[in-house]
Order: C-alpha cells, then structure tokens, then sequence
C-alpha cells in the first residue's frame, strides 16, 4: 500500500513510478489547485505551472495542467524547463493564483516531485500545505465546469528582465569582461544551464554540465563536494591566479547555490551568507532583518549584529523564512543547504539573484571569497569550521527509534563534551562548550538522517560528526 501524499519542507517527493505516479500526481495538482483558489482565490485567477529537467518533466506538467483546468480553474504552462523561482517571481508579478512546479530540487534522479508557491511568490506555508492534504484524505468534489489550459509561453524573459534590474549589469559585465575574473557555472544538469548568459551576456562566464541529462551526471544535483569531484579536479589544474578563479554551483531547480574557490575548496552556503550580508548591508546600504534556520552558521549572527541587522532563526524550510519576509523588512534569508532569498524582491531562495550578488562582491572589493570571509572571522572574533554528514539509516524502525531516544534521553555529554543548552524546535541541536554545536534531525525530503557540527577546528567537527554517527549506528 503506498504512503500518503505528504508535503515535506518544500513540496511532496518521491520515487517515479513507485510513490510519484501520474495518478497521485494529478490528484495532489488538482488538490493544491484548489486550496490556492481558496486562498488567494478569485476562482477565475491563473495557476502558473512549470517544470525543471528531469525525467518525464513535460508530461508530468501537462498532468498538472490538465487536473487544474479539471477543477475549473487555469492553467498557464510554461514552454520550457526554467527555474522554480522563475514561476514565483511570475506568479507574483502577474497577479496569479499561484505556481506548481514539477521538480524534485537537489533529489537523486529517481524522484520527482511538486513544488506549491503562493500568490505572493514563494513556498506555500505550513497551514496551506495541511489545507492540501487534509483535501487529499477527504477526497475531491465532483467535477466542477472545465477551465483552461493558456498557450504555453516561455517564462525566461520576464524573469530574467527582473533579476537585471536588481544590480548594474554594465558594470558587472565590465569588470568580467576584463579579465581578471575566471568564473565558471557549474549548472549540475539542472535549469540554471543558460541563466547568467541570458542575465549578463553570453561568453563572459563558462558553464560546465549543462546539457540536459535526468541522470544528472550518475550524482543528485545537490551542491555538494562529493558530487563535484570533475569541476574541482578541473579548477585545480586550470591556469592562471587561483584567487580570481571561482565556480558557482546549482541545483537542480537553480534555488539553492555554492561555490568552489580557484583551488577547488568546496565554500558551503555557511560561508556565502556571511559574505552576501556584508556585501548588501555594507558596500550597498541596504537595511532589514536577517533569518537564518537552526542548522545556520552562528558567524551569520555575528556578522548581522555588526551590521545592526535584527536576527531571527527558525526550525529548516525556506517557508519559515518566507513567513518572516511577509511580515516585515528582511535583508537575507538564508538556509545550510543554499536556500537564499532577498526581502527586497521575493519571498523566495533564488539561486541566480544569489550569484549576481556573489559577483558583485568579488568584482567590487577585488578579493577572493575565501578571503572576504577571512576578513569577516576576523572582525567578529569568530573563527570556525562547518561541516554536514548524511547517513541512510537502513535497519526497519531506526528513524521512530532514534526519534524517542532523543526526546526521552538526549545524549549529555555529545563526543566527551558537556551540553550547556538542548534546542528541539527542529531535530536536536546540542550547543556546546567553546562555540561548538552538533544537530542531529532527519531529512524532510529524503530517508535521510542529517548531522550538522560547527566547531573551532576540523578535527574537532570531525569528531562530533563521527560520534553521532557512531551514537545513531547504535540505536
């Protein structure tokens, strides 16, 4: 019997052909269909659908179409695979209902998946989601009157007008068309495949595996060092000044980002967040809150506070982050995965906008990555190491067993080290003695139990990560 169609922090996912069939497909587009025109309704508004480059994305979308138009509402396809914060931005700016979005983000390749984003232009929120699934258990109404299925229209160019307007293209493209910068796209298969030529001008910047591929290459387009080996190997051997070399690196979907210096040293969104807050509230005056999830590097908090920029953490999901935005001025929201978004243009993570800015930063200040955040570990008196493991817990009933373990007797000391303060709003984080934390929690995407650690040495983080690995192996 298969599992119910359940939304995890971003969408419902799974495995093609085994949970993400047409049928569940159609029945969970045609429910989130109707919670939107509950929502955000009137009825005769517009549900932007769209898709990325996996496996049978163009069929699943005309699935999506078709369940809107079924319960009378319309629907307005895309023509082509393009970014998920491409359909918010146009769900926002044309006064639509919504967007649903065929993808499955950074997932292996086996799994598809949708994506609800509200009229505002970003991920649906908790009690939406609930809306729709609550819909599911419940069952359809009877067939309303047929809506619409729009001409499909390409959704690159009004996107991409909107990500131009929000820095100065003819200084960005001098200071790359100069020279001195040695920049590379690695686009993982995914969507972004395109996206900086379209925005600055094409030759300026190299993209590597950008060819369609659902395979994505044998890895998940995730932006992780170990799916990037041929990018690094390549980056080391390549010629010229290492400090004005640098890769940046997308998903799937092009909404979550990282980066690789001139030397192939993997930079974690732990390091770009600091780094994009500097560079908006410092060389660009701009002003607002910043959000980071509990999984977020504790130097975003310092680097916030000596920009006088108020600081709010949340449990993981770019939704809570969005929630935030919608209430009041938010400079940077940002997740540990590479989710980050800009108050000042979307409620939304947007990967290519996150990129636009890296530029900037490097181009305006002439200074690697690596050294802008240097100089930031050295101004806040903050200097540590970050790391995340991932671990398939393959025994039946791990994850209940390891859930119980950690809410009837959290572990205390965590690697020989005393627990000062225990945070269970989402997963467990142990803070520790010497700016130290691990967090423990599982995936709400994958079958995945996720190890978080941020210490003052590698060696140190790598003994966290491994006792909790060896704690979670023993349940």
């Amino acid at each position: 019997m298969l599992p119910n169609i359940r939304f995890g922090t971003d969408g419902w996912r799974g495995i093609i052909a085994a949970e993400f069939t047409v049928d569940r497909l159609r029945q969970a587009a045609a429910a989130a269909a109707e919670i939107l025109a509950d929502t955000y309704g009137p009825r005769d508004g517009v549900i932007w659908v769209g898709y990325d480059r996996r496996f049978l994305g163009v069929r699943f979308a005309q699935v999506v179409a078709e369940a809107i138009r079924d319960v009378g509402l319309t629907a307005r396809p895309a023509d082509r695979p393009a970014p998920t914060p491409a359909f918010s931005y146009l769900a926002s700016a044309t006064g639509a209902l919504g967007a649903l979005v065929v993808t499955a983000s950074h997932n292996p390749p086996e799994y598809s998946g949708l994506k609800v984003k509200g009229a505002f232009g970003g991920s649906v929120p908790s009690d939406v989601t609930q809306a729709i699934e609550a819909r599911l258990a419940q069952g359809l109404p009877p067939q309303r009157p047929a809506g619409r299925i729009l001409e499909p229209v390409n959704p690159w160019p009004a996107y991409v007008a909107a990500l131009q307007a929000q820095v100065d293209i003819p200084a960005l493209h001098a200071a790359l068309a100069s020279g001195t910068w040695q920049v590379t796209a690695e686009v993982m298969h995914g969507v972004a495949a395109t996206g900086l030529d379209q925005i600055l001008g094409e030759g300026l910047i190299e993209e590597v595996n950008d060819r369609p591929d659902p395979m994505f290459g044998g890895f998940p387009p995730e932006p992780l060092p170990q799916y990037l080996a041929a990018t690094i190997q390549q980056l080391r051997q390549a010629e010229g000044d290492p400090e004005h070399r640098l890769a940046l690196v997308f998903d799937g979907d092009a909404d979550r980002i990282a980066a690789l210096d001139g030397e192939g040293n993997f930079l974690s969104p732990q390091v770009l967040i600091p780094v994009l807050i500097d560079h908006l509230a410092g060389r660009r005056g701009l002003t607002g809150a910043v959000v980071k999830t509990i999984s977020g590097s504790e130097l975003i908090r310092r680097v916030a506070e000596s920009h006088q920029c108020p600081l709010y953490e949340t449990p993981i999901g770019f939704k809570y982050i969005a929630e935030r935005m919608l209430t009041e001025t938010v400079l940077l929201g940002g997740e540990e995965s590479g989710g980050i978004g800009y108050g000042h243009f979307l409620p939304e993570r947007d990967a290519l906008l996150s990129a636009l800015y890296l530029l900037e930063a490097v181009t305006q200040s002439g200074q690697s990555l690596p050294s802008l955040y240097r100089d930031l570990q050295v101004r806040t008196g903050l200097t540590t190491v970050y790391c995340r493991r991932d671990v398939h817990l393959t025994q039946p009933g791990a994850r209940e067993t390891l859930l119980n373990r950690l809410a009837t007797a959290p572990p205390n000391p965590v690697a020989g080290r005393p627990v000062l303060h225990l945070q269970d709003g989402d997963g467990y984080k142990f803070m520790l003695d010497r700016q130290a934390w691990l967090l423990i929690r599982f995936s709400g995407t994958e079958p995945l139990l996720r190890l978080y650690a941020e210490a003052a040495t590698p060696t140190e983080v790598d003994e966290l990560l491994t006792w909790a690995e060896t704690w979670a192996a023993a349940a």
